[in-house]
């Protein structure tokens, strides 16, 4: 379709865009007064500074890896099996739950953890969108940078533990399903 490189080349942007950059521009735009915000400030919808904030955030900096790990497992698969599915009477609904969705299945979750893994340290796109309310929108990140600041080696120290535990267990999530898929692969071919 026209304009498919465009959005190919958008998916990519938060590769290559610096994060703080990401954060301001966010910011920017979900603010009471910015493009996005404006729109949603009279219905009552408060993105900056919030929670919700923090997770747009998250979404535009763990979005590439979802998309760039399930694209080229859509681009494999034939169009032959989905007219298959349509030729033995399967609805559109049945073919993409039984037929499509259990291959990108692996592929989307694996695209999930890789976005949650680097989601654990993200700190340049969430910190100018995060109010950074204590107990409400305070990120790990910025909680280690307050301890070092208050030269409290110990704690900062422990959150930096915790969240290399985290993602250490997101890195063994992303090889247990790709392990599945392969033993899935095998069995069913």
């Amino acid at each position: 379709f026209p304009g498919k490189r465009v959005i190919d080349a958008m998916v990519d942007l938060p590769f290559a865009l610096p994060t703080a950059v990401a954060g301001i521009a966010l910011a920017t735009l979900y603010a009471p007064n910015g493009w996005i915000g404006q729109l949603l400030e009279p219905l009552g919808i408060k993105i900056a500074f919030t929670p919700a904030g923090i997770v747009i955030a998250l979404i535009f900096v763990g979005l590439p890896f979802v998309v760039r790990t399930v694209q080229p497992i859509m681009e494999e698969i034939d169009k032959e099996v989905e007219e298959a599915a349509a030729t033995l009477g399967a609805s559109r609904f049945q073919t993409i739950s039984r037929v499509l969705l259990p291959g990108l299945l692996p592929a989307g979750l694996t695209g999930f953890a890789l976005a949650f893994a680097r989601g654990v340290g993200e700190y340049g796109s969430v910190i100018f969108i995060a109010g950074n309310l204590p107990y409400v929108s305070e990120i790990a990140p910025l909680l280690i940078v307050i301890r070092l600041e208050e030269f409290n080696y110990p704690a900062a120290t422990a959150i930096a533990a915790v969240m290399l535990v985290i993602s250490f267990a997101m890195l063994l999530v992303i090889n247990s399903i790709q392990a599945w898929s392969r033993r899935r692969y095998v069995y069913v071919a």
